[in-house]
């Protein structure tokens, strides 16, 4: 596959299938996003792929925003999508996103759901406790290096640093949709990675235990880290969420 250049812009891809929303990750972009919504671009689909608010611009921008703001990204281009005449649409979401993801299925007509490496809980102990800490620490925390594959690398563009504001407002998040769990009645698709490194792995069972849907799946990925949609196994994710959007 050709390596894309990295772009924080939002996308759309106008198919004559059923409408898929893909929303990226906490402190990401939709370039995470774009190979997914290529392939499934290639196979009909009509995609949309925002940009939410205070992300793809500056850590700084970004600290200005609340899950609110993010939120109202996700709803103004559903709304956007209904009123463009596309009448059933898919969610899929990576991380953060696939939090969002399930809050959608709770507050508006959705055909599906799919969250790939969704939080209900983190690796990082500290992050339940950020609100205290920002009293005390620089408003930023630095985001550690890591080595990447050159396809990873080439399609992520994401923060240097991260506001511990921001963290505070994933947290509540993540804290609204744990409640709002039992609301998700459209089929869903779960998909995890065993090696991710940002989000607790336990998440996925508990999302799939919590959620009132009659059909839902747990789909475990051995070789993927969190950024799932770009580590070694993403055709095969691809091609899993194709045939769950099929079934549907």
């Amino acid at each position: 596959m050709q390596i894309q250049p990295r772009s924080p812009e939002p996308f759309i891809y106008r198919g004559e299938k059923t409408g898929i929303l893909l929303l990226h990750g906490f402190t990401g972009s939709p370039s995470e996003m774009r190979p997914m919504g290529e392939y499934l671009h290639s196979k009909g689909y009509t995609v949309y792929a925002p940009l939410l608010a205070g992300h793809g611009t500056t850590p700084e921008e970004m600290r200005n925003t609340t899950w609110r703001d993010w939120w109202k990204s996700v709803l103004d281009t559903y709304h956007k999508m209904k009123q463009e005449g596309i009448k059933e649409i898919v969610v899929v979401g990576l991380s953060m996103g696939g939090a969002l993801s399930l809050y959608l299925a709770t507050e508006e007509e959705v055909k599906g759901v799919v969250s790939l490496c969704a939080p209900i809980w983190v690796r990082d102990r500290r992050a339940p406790y950020v609100d205290f800490f920002q009293f005390f620490f620089p408003p930023y925390l630095p985001r550690e290096k890591k080595e990447r594959d050159p396809f990873m690398e080439a399609n992520l563009a994401s923060y240097d640093r991260t506001p511990l504001r921001s963290i505070g407002n994933l947290n509540r998040l993540i804290r609204q949709v744990k409640r709002r769990l039992p609301k998700v009645t459209v089929p869903t698709l779960i998909i995890q990675a065993r090696n991710d490194q940002t989000v607790d792995p336990k998440s996925a069972p508990y999302i799939l235990e919590k959620i009132s849907s009659s059909v839902k799946e747990l789909s475990w990925y051995e070789k993927s880290s969190h950024i799932i949609t770009l580590d070694k196994e993403r055709k095969k994710v691809f091609a899993e969420v194709e045939a769950f959007i099929e079934r549907l």
